[in-house]
């Protein structure tokens, strides 16, 4: 009976040897001959090429239908909606000529019409006005155009920096360096050294806004929150910078 067993199993195990040591080589060999026939079968037994990502189509001088628009849509919009001599007596965040761009959309369809449109959106800090303008990208003419006070959409990167600028020049910003100067041992200079990001202030939200804020909603105004480059966190979040009018001052 064990002599039969033993047959038997070399038998499953792919030998046919009458001994155990001669089974196990005639079964290894078989499974050898099995895998390098499996192998042919699938390129002489090559490991599959590794996956690969297909490149990023390359984006089109114009979108279609819904699409997002192009770099040079974007490029395209922003420069019809800057019609001289307008934007010449505009002013942007820095008080330079010409709006603060805050950003442009794709505008929502006509019924009826396939035409892609964007809306530009400008701030001008010479008259503290919303202007958007409707851009028509196939005749290439603003088709329209508005001004609204009071109106305060969320704030750029371009304003946020300048705002960190006005914060750091502020003597109310002595306390930011010092904290900057406690974290790293090193003295903090410019904007670069700070990772920061924020938002308008609204002084609806507030239960006790200071005189000197008074105007904000009316004026462009900012908060912002600060931290070392990938390290502490500073506290900003008491510096509410008037953006109009150029001013700092605490909360809280």
């Amino acid at each position: 009976m064990g002599g039969t067993t033993l047959g038997g199993t070399a038998g499953v195990g792919g030998g046919s040897g009458d001994a155990d040591g001669a089974g196990a080589a005639e079964s290894g060999v078989g499974a050898q001959a099995q895998a390098q026939g499996q192998g042919q079968g699938q390129g002489q037994g090559a490991a599959p090429p590794p996956a690969t990502v297909a490149p990023a189509a390359t984006e089109g001088e114009k979108g279609i239908g819904s699409d997002p628009l192009t770099d040079d849509e974007l490029a395209r919009a922003e420069g019809l909606a800057l019609t001289p001599p307008a934007a010449a007596a505009q002013q942007n965040v820095e008080g330079g000529r010409g709006p603060q761009h805050l950003g442009t959309l794709l505008a929502d369809p006509l019924p009826g019409d396939g035409t892609r449109r964007a809306e530009v959106r400008f701030y001008d800090y010479a008259k503290d006005e919303l202007v958007t303008r409707t851009v028509n990208l196939g005749t290439g003419k603003v088709e329209r155009s508005a001004a609204q006070r009071g109106v305060q959409p969320s704030a750029h990167p371009e304003e946020l920096r300048e705002a960190l600028e006005l914060i750091l020049a502020s003597p109310l910003g002595k306390g930011v360096k010092e904290d900057y100067k406690d974290a790293t041992g090193k003295q903090l200079t410019s904007t670069g050294q700070l990772w920061f990001n924020g938002d308008v202030y609204r002084p609806y939200r507030e239960a006790n806004v200071p005189a000197q804020l008074a105007d904000c909603g009316e004026h462009r105004c900012v908060r912002l929150v600060t931290k070392v480059l990938n390290g502490a966190w500073i506290n900003t979040r008491n510096l509410i910078v008037d953006l109009s009018a150029r001013t700092v001052t605490r909360v809280g």
